[in-house]
């Protein structure tokens, strides 16, 4: 049906685009290593290049900051999230939904790599002791957050019909994204006290379980004080 001057032509964007994804994972791949050997203040763009054999301006292309090129993943994970809400099943909950992705595979228990428990153990202790080391990631963590926040309240307005900077949904948003971080701040406690990934994963299952739990109850029974406290 095509005639052969026209399947360049169409080939030629996928190969182009695959070429460009092995380029960004390589750049990716390369700076986190380094991140993992020396830390990320220690680690510089121009570094990154030489180490995966790009010019620093190419760096730049796919990774408009520094902080891009380790937090890539988290916003990839966001953007999935957020995606879970908006094509939640009929009759669902955005507060079930937003907890069944959480629990599944690329939630927050998505600790499996090659070589098992021991493998997985060393890798969320490398990460979480370079995230903790760096006011930049820290910071810039706090703002993928905060931005993610808003873009679920604008989703959630936009389902319910509410005005733009509704209160209801702000809360809303902030309080799944506050699940979240939670979770987050969990296993990073955990890996920083020494446990291995294996525990962690039945531990942050269990608290996520939990606050969930509290959240379809509503906050009315929580901390009540006792009488005579």
């Amino acid at each position: 049906m095509f005639g052969a001057g026209t399947l360049p032509h169409m080939s030629e964007p996928g190969l182009r685009e695959r070429k460009k994804e092995r380029t960004r994972r390589l750049i990716a791949d390369t700076a986190r290593r380094l991140f993992a050997e020396r830390g990320f203040e220690q680690v510089t763009v121009t570094e990154i290049a030489r180490e995966a054999e790009v010019a620093p301006a190419t760096v730049f292309n796919y990774f408009p900051t520094k902080e891009d090129l380790f937090y890539s993943r988290l916003e990839a994970f966001e953007e999935a999230l957020l995606a879970a809400i908006r094509d939640r099943a009929p009759g669902q909950s955005v507060l079930a939904a937003f907890g069944g992705f959480l629990l599944g595979q690329r939630g927050v228990l998505a600790m499996n790599v090659p070589g098992g428990d021991e493998a997985a153990t060393a890798q969320v202790r490398t990460v979480t002791r370079v995230i903790t080391e760096s006011p930049a990631l820290l910071a810039r963590e706090r703002q993928v957050f905060d931005d993610y926040a808003r873009a679920l309240a604008a989703l959630l307005e936009a389902e319910t019909g509410a005005e733009a900077g509704d209160v209801a949904c702000r809360v809303a948003a902030n309080t799944l994204l506050g699940l979240h971080r939670a979770l987050i701040a969990y296993v990073r406690d955990q890996a920083l006290a020494g446990e291995p990934a294996s525990r962690i994963r039945v531990g942050v299952r269990a608290e996520a379980e939990r606050a969930i739990a509290q959240l379809e109850r509503g906050l009315g029974d929580f901390g009540v004080r006792a009488a005579g406290a």
